[in-house]
């Protein structure tokens, strides 16, 4: 995949939706009570400014929740404050002079149906729509991504795959994001859905060379589609994918 989103024109999206993650249980209260959310300025997405709606995502600290979006609420106000005025209590901590998004919400909603991630994934954040969250069942229903990789997307839950999308991996400095990863007892499978436009330049031919050789050395495999292939013959698609995975299971 190339840069992210940048098949999509994120600003014209009316319901436009940020997946926060809540690290502590005390955010959480401030949330509840006082309807607002932070977020540091230099780590946060850069379509913050465009978001209608934030949802909270909940990780292991959260016990019996953990690892589910089960509030979200629309958007009242976007403003960048220190992180000491807001909170002025911690002024030891180290951020305590840098910028922060503060976001306002109108209201605390309830999901009727929890978004979940059944591989209890680490989420920072994920941006997506109102739409797909409230009819979303798992954490990879909300990726807003290339039209083949939905496809194929579609293809791998009709086929019964579990994959996770939009799947980071550290290897030594740098990190990867992989449109689909695959895991079983004896391996993991990394699934890259190719543009032909971009990813057969010189640039990208070179890049990805290099990057499915530094995944094959930490024991991925590395399976590559192109759209054309997603789009004609998707069946032939997850015919390869299935080989692959009972070589892992």
């Amino acid at each position: 995949m190339g840069k992210r989103f940048k098949f999509q024109n994120l600003e014209k999206i009316p319901d436009l939706t940020l997946v926060s993650i809540v690290k502590r249980k005390r955010d959480f209260e401030i949330i509840k009570k006082e309807k607002w959310y932070r977020i540091p300025v230099k780590n946060a997405p850069k379509e913050i400014a465009q978001i209608k709606y934030l949802a909270f995502y909940f990780p292991k600290i959260f016990g019996k929740r953990k690892w589910q979006i089960l509030y979200y609420g629309k958007v009242k106000n976007i403003e960048v404050r220190k992180r000491i005025d807001l909170l002025p209590k911690e002024k030891d901590n180290p951020n305590a002079l840098e910028d922060y998004y503060k976001i306002t919400i109108k209201n605390l909603i309830r999901l009727k149906n929890p978004v979940v991630s059944k591989k209890g994934r680490r989420i920072i954040f994920i941006i997506t729509t109102l739409e797909k969250l409230l009819n979303s069942k798992e954490i990879n229903d909300l990726f807003i991504t290339s039209p083949i990789e939905e496809k194929l997307y579609s293809e791998l839950k009709k086929n019964n795959i579990p994959c996770e999308r939009q799947y980071f991996v550290k290897e030594g400095n740098d990190f990867y994001s992989l449109d689909f990863a695959i895991f079983g007892k004896k391996g993991k499978i990394a699934i890259e859905c190719d543009g032909e436009k971009y990813h057969l330049t010189k640039k990208a031919v070179f890049y990805d060379r290099e990057r499915d050789n530094r995944l094959t050395s930490s024991g991925w495999w590395v399976l590559r589609f192109y759209s054309k292939d997603i789009k004609k013959s998707p069946e032939r698609c997850v015919k390869l994918i299935k080989k692959t995975i009972k070589r892992i299971s």
